[in-house]
């Protein structure tokens, strides 16, 4: 069975300018290390922002850009704890605060349950119904099936940056959902701690 396992965290972010974000920071993977982002603009134009080519292809067939850039992304702790998150497309300042109430219930699931995929029968129902456009069990494209198992979650408390040399304005809601692939960040800008799987098919789902 070919399960692949991405561990890290999960930023999503809007913005006042009607930009949303969401910045994928992984400590492991089968690509190693490594972070990417996927922008919305306003309009509704999508971009991937990827460090290597490699990432960028197993990305952009398993969500849905209709433009890919292959170049370095940084996201590095700030002394708060918040993220400072750099490309040459973009440069954000995101502001992490406390944990969630969600993140407090997450973390009371032993991990080996809540980032397994059969886990996700149980919560993808929760989700859908509590948390508006948020999946946690759907398609990754080429008959793959993607699951996220969540560990905990913190606010983001501020937003700061630029995108292609504009200002993105203050923190607001992800509002629209973002329309990468079967599931949007949550409305509310927040920071998952979490394990994505990617069962091939083979695995039978």
């Amino acid at each position: 069975m070919r399960r692949l396992r991405f561990t890290g965290h999960i930023a999503g972010v809007g913005s006042s300018s009607g930009l949303r974000a969401v910045v994928g920071r992984w400590d492991s993977s089968p690509f190693g290390a490594f972070s990417d982002v996927m922008v919305e603009t306003a309009p509704g134009h999508r971009v991937l922002l990827a460090p290597r080519a490699d990432v960028a292809d197993f990305v952009a067939s398993t969500y849905a850009f209709d433009e890919v850039r292959i170049e370095p992304v940084t996201v590095v702790d700030i002394e708060d704890g918040s993220w400072s998150v750099t490309a040459p497309s973009l440069d954000l300042a995101i502001g992490i605060g406390r944990r969630t109430l969600l993140g407090a219930l997450l973390r009371v699931v032993p991990r080996t349950i809540a980032t397994a995929p059969a886990w996700s029968r149980v919560t993808d129902p929760v989700s859908r119904h509590a948390v508006r456009g948020v999946r946690t069990r759907g398609s990754a494209g080429g008959g793959r099936l993607e699951v996220y198992g969540a560990t905990d979650t913190r606010r983001v408390a501020s937003l700061a940056g630029r995108f292609d040399g504009v200002d993105v304005g203050t923190l607001a809601p992800l509002d629209p959902p973002c329309r990468f692939g079967f599931s949007s960040a949550p409305r509310t800008p927040a920071v998952t701690e979490l394990v994505t799987t990617v069962i091939l098919p083979t695995d039978g789902g």
